[in-house]
């Protein structure tokens, strides 16, 4: 079975935890980059005009530095990042429109300083058809990190 750990990271933290997983499991790891990289005004969202406001409200796609290699070979892909209105910002939503998802097995992994995973399967659905997810988890401490690795060793 062969595991992509496939992430975007605004500020850092769903990156620490991305790097542990794929170090620790010794999985591939691909990093979701915008073509234009986030400034911290961009992710302001008590600012009705930052940039991640004007991409959630008008539905945008961001365009994305490079590709996945060989997407096609990975089982597994454990898809990570900070949630922004209970769910994944566009630039992962961007990421899962261009690639083919049939029966591959998807665990979702989030960063947040105080919302939960919400609806985030759900929301990411239309953009992975075909996949099937597996898990869903809010990592907010190296300990729930192990601990929902070792349910994946298991689930996997």
């Amino acid at each position: 079975m062969k595991v992509l750990v496939a992430y975007f990271s605004a500020e850092g933290t769903t990156a620490k935890v991305a790097k542990a997983a794929a170090k620790h499991m010794d999985w591939d790891l691909f990093e979701i980059k915008p073509v234009e990289p986030y400034t911290k005004a961009d992710i302001m969202w008590m600012n009705p005009v930052a940039r991640c406001n004007k991409e959630k409200i008008g539905k945008k796609d961001v365009p994305i530095e490079g590709s996945v290699e060989n997407f096609s070979e990975y089982d597994v892909i454990l898809l990570g990042f900070p949630i922004w209105y209970m769910g994944a910002p566009n630039v992962v939503n961007t990421f899962c429109k261009g690639y083919d998802w049939t029966g591959k097995k998807i665990a979702l992994f989030a960063t947040s300083g105080g919302s939960g995973i919400g609806k985030s399967a759900e929301k990411l659905a239309p953009y992975v058809k075909g996949a099937e997810f597996v898990s869903e988890r809010l990592i907010k401490t190296p300990d729930d990190l192990k601990g929902w690795l070792k349910e994946l060793k298991e689930l996997l």
